[in-house]
């Protein structure tokens, strides 16, 4: 992919605040486990949240393929503050500018492209999993308002959202999917309860379980027609996809660029480890799964700004990113021998955050059966009858 000069200054940008703001904090929040929202003030200022959203709602206009750009700088700095904030931003952003409630989307999404408010997305039920059509959590009508009840679990920033876009089933459990809207919830409404969960990695992320007895909100914090709450929302996954596996590039190309620095600085049996193929080879095989991933990532966000359809492609990208990140930074680990495998060197927390997305916003599974879907989906008529089983 060709940058333009924009783009190369946004990504020397991003490089820069990712190398001095970010990296070396990266293992600090992981323990700590709670996020700084000063940084996300910060790169709201730098204009690095939500970039590729309209000017009307704070964001530049920029194009699909200069977020990611941003996306796979800042992870090389700190892939939590990528997937968090950045992810975050750029998702529920898209959903909520458009959205037909304007009046909602011009008080939160500014605050959330300023840095000054975080919303989660609310899915993911106890009993459903990646069965995301199937939800069980109601929303009643009482005159004006909704009135939520039910549960929400492995959500992103469960306890630290200013608010949630949330699905919620408000025709018969038979309609799956066309009986679902999605509504606003402020994060401070009565009745609504949260409780963490404790994670291997993503730990400033705060991902955990929502809980609504008898949430009321008004009728007005609708996002969209009513029953078409999830086709509304799911339609940002093909975009929040190809932005999760630039996210994950980026955490396993810092993790490369240290292996390979170390091959040079490491010496044994008389010499340099970068003399030893046998150490270089498997680098120089992550090096180019890297390159592979990066461009069919960018393919899509290309994709999508020229207005072309890209769900399979993202589908692929999405199981294919953390995949190759995560045997990428494992290697990069074993290189490093004894060393890598300690704290004291961050390919250990690299692997534990990259491994999250191999399950969360979608499993390789699912994934494969997106791919799968789009494909035969769009084999001719006259196309053979095996060929279309």
């Amino acid at each position: 992919m060709l940058m333009t000069d924009d783009q190369l200054a946004v990504r020397d940008l991003a490089r820069r605040f990712a190398a001095h703001e970010l990296r070396g904090r990266y293992q600090e929040h992981d323990k700590s486990g709670v996020l700084d929202r000063s940084i996300a003030q910060e790169m709201g200022k730098l204009g690095f949240l939500g970039c590729e959203l309209p000017e009307e709602y704070g964001g530049s206009g920029a194009p699909s393929v200069t977020a990611g750009i941003i996306a796979e700088e800042i992870a090389r700095g700190d892939f939590n503050v990528g997937t968090g904030i950045l992810l975050s931003t750029s998702l529920l952003g898209t959903i909520l500018s458009r959205s037909s409630n304007s009046e909602l989307a011009r008080h939160w999404v500014p605050k959330m492209v300023a840095g000054e408010a975080i919303v989660g997305l609310g899915i993911t039920e106890p009993a459903t999993g990646s069965d995301a059509a199937n939800l069980k959590l109601r929303a009643r009508i009482d005159g004006d308002d909704y009135v939520l009840r039910g549960e929400k679990t492995s959500i992103t920033f469960a306890t630290e959202a200013d608010g949630f876009v949330v699905l919620a089933r408000t025709g018969e459990a038979a309609e799956k999917a066309r009986g679902i809207t999605a509504i606003f919830v402020p994060g401070d409404a009565a009745g609504l309860s949260r409780t963490g969960i404790d994670d291997v990695g993503g730990r400033i992320c705060g991902r955990g379980s929502l809980f609504f007895d008898d949430v009321r909100v008004p009728r007005r914090h609708r996002l969209g027609d009513e029953g078409k709450g999830f086709a509304q929302v799911m339609i940002g996954f093909d975009y929040s996809r190809a932005i999760i596996a630039l996210l994950c590039i980026g955490a396993a190309q810092a993790s490369l660029d240290d292996a390979w620095a170390y091959t040079q600085q490491r010496h044994a049996f008389g010499g340099p480890l970068s003399q030893m193929q046998g150490i270089t080879f498997p680098l120089a095989e992550a090096d180019a799964m890297i390159q592979s991933v990066r461009q069919l990532s960018y393919h899509v966000l290309e994709l999508r700004d020229a207005g072309l359809p890209h769900t399979a492609e993202a589908a692929m990208v999405k199981w294919l990113g953390p995949k190759t990140a995560f045997e990428t930074i494992h290697q990069c680990l074993l290189t490093c021998g004894h060393y890598g495998y300690s704290k004291e060197l961050p390919h250990q927390q690299r692997l534990r955050d990259v491994m999250g997305f191999e399950i969360g916003d979608g499993t390789a599974g699912i994934m494969k059966l997106i791919v799968s879907r789009e494909r035969l989906g769009a084999l001719p008529a006259s196309a053979p009858a095996d060929a279309r089983k």
